[in-house]
């Protein structure tokens, strides 16, 4: 059956987990924006824009690094955590990890209730096993998706607004919705079609905005300018889809799936590597405003030392960037990576709306911080209430989602059909998973009366 893999139901444990996400990369994208509007004393002792997308890549890797030792934390302690099982195969009070259930298990009866159907009894038995050696060579394919994703889009960010950055990378769940459908193989319905058809709409009135927004004097951007940081976030957007739709893969594989924290871990190691001998030696020869490179290490390392607010600046970054990783992954892996893609697109109401409280709160309008509101924001406004329909209808028939039954604000469109369908799938897999246990419970009760 295809499409039930699509949608997933939304707890307690993956909204609170989907919140702290939002919160965590509100703050990293207002942070990254900010820092790059910071000035300080270069190496040749003049002032200069702290514009640095290479640094920030950079920063960001390294902040993902203490995922490892997280990793380790959690098997040395035994500490519950989505994704691990501790202890031996037969010990009931080891976690059960799966599409639906998390926690400390505390007792036999627990064990039982908790490991209700085969697929759950086989992922356990599976995250018990050691990772193979091969494992952390492999997860250099998300991280190198992640540096070609994040440098694209942190080099984008330079000539955009954060609330039109951070809008246009919401393009991520079609690019997503795209490979689910064609690479991964889960059917997507007609609905959720319809959803991704509202996001490629809000895509192109966010970025007339900021074609638009440069056309004002007081801008220190072009029009050309805007259109080549539009273009590199959507690319972004592409490359990011590509690893979102690999880490839900690599975390649900049949033999060997990769814990979530070791899976941020890894990228951090492998994309810090990739940074200091590749990315940066090539930034540093390729021409540019930068004492003659792109981006110059020496000249960025010279600013962060002898300046004090950037420094401070960093060590949000680096924090942020870190929790934002490690709760997107875990909205990955306990729900699926479209929801990844969702995540990104409720992000830009409170990116946006922080930086226009910088701007009129905090800074009061005299300096360089935050974001006005201009003639265009109205465009803009609408871009991303689209973009919330669009995934609001692409998540359907999750509680607070819009569907498609043919009243006003479906505009008449009528897939009732495939809803009903969608639900009685989901009452056959409980069903079949009811059955599951019982024949467990069955079989337990054969094999302790030969045992006595």
């Amino acid at each position: 059956m295809g499409g039930s893999s699509a949608v997933k139901r939304c707890g307690l444990t993956e909204q609170i987990i989907f919140v702290i996400a939002i919160a965590s990369g509100t703050a990293c994208s207002i942070c990254s924006k900010v820092m790059m509007q910071m000035h300080g004393e270069g190496i040749g002792g003049d002032t200069e824009i702290f514009g640095k997308p290479i640094f920030q890549t950079f920063g960001m890797f390294v902040g993902m690094l203490f995922g490892m030792v997280m990793h380790y934390v959690v098997i040395l302690f035994k500490i519950p955590f989505p994704g691990y099982v501790h202890g031996d195969n037969n010990d009931k009070t080891s976690i059960a990890a799966n599409g639906a259930t998390y926690g400390a298990i505390s007792s036999a009866e627990e064990g039982d209730a908790l490991l209700k159907n085969k697929d759950a009894e086989k992922a356990t038995k599976q995250l018990s096993k050691d990772v193979p050696g091969w494992m952390y060579f492999f997860l250099a394919i998300p991280s190198l998706f992640d540096l070609i994703a994040t440098a694209l889009c942190m080099m984008g960010l330079v000539y955009l607004d954060v609330s039109v950055y951070i809008l246009l990378r919401g393009s991520g769940i079609i690019f997503i919705a795209l490979m689910k459908q064609y690479a991964l193989g889960d059917r997507l319905y007609t609905f959720q079609w319809v959803g991704v058809c509202w996001n490629v709409f809000s895509v192109i009135l966010v970025g007339m905005t900021a074609v638009l927004n440069s056309q004002d004097e007081s801008r220190s951007v072009t029009p050309a300018q805007s259109i080549l940081g539009v273009v590199l976030v959507m690319a972004g957007a592409f490359v990011q889809a590509l690893q979102f739709v690999f880490e839900e893969k690599v975390m649900h594989m049949e033999d060997t799936p990769a814990p979530p924290l070791l899976l941020v871990g890894m990228e951090g190691v492998w994309g810090t590597v990739l940074c200091l001998l590749v990315v940066y030696p090539i930034a540093y020869m390729l021409p540019g405003d930068d004492h003659g490179s792109y981006e110059d290490p020496f000249n960025t390392w010279y600013m962060f030392l002898h300046n004090t607010p950037i420094q401070w600046s960093f060590v949000v970054y680096f924090v942020t960037i870190f929790s934002y990783n490690l709760f997107a992954i875990l909205v990955t892996y306990m729900l699926n990576s479209v929801w990844h893609g969702i995540l990104d697109n409720f992000r830009p109401v409170t990116v946006w709306v922080t930086d226009l409280l910088i701007f009129y709160v905090f800074v009061k309008g005299n300096g360089d911080f935050g974001e006005p509101w201009t003639q265009y924001s109205w465009i803009q406004v609408g871009g991303m209430f689209i973009l919330l329909y669009g995934t609001a209808v692409y998540n359907a028939p999750n509680p607070g989602c819009v569907k498609m039954d043919g009243s006003w604000y479906a505009f008449g469109i009528n897939l009732q059909k495939e809803y009903d369908a969608l639900e009685e799938e989901m009452k056959q897999a409980e069903a079949d998973d009811e059955w599951a246990q019982r024949a467990k419970e069955f079989k337990e009760r054969r094999e302790s009366s030969f045992i006595i």
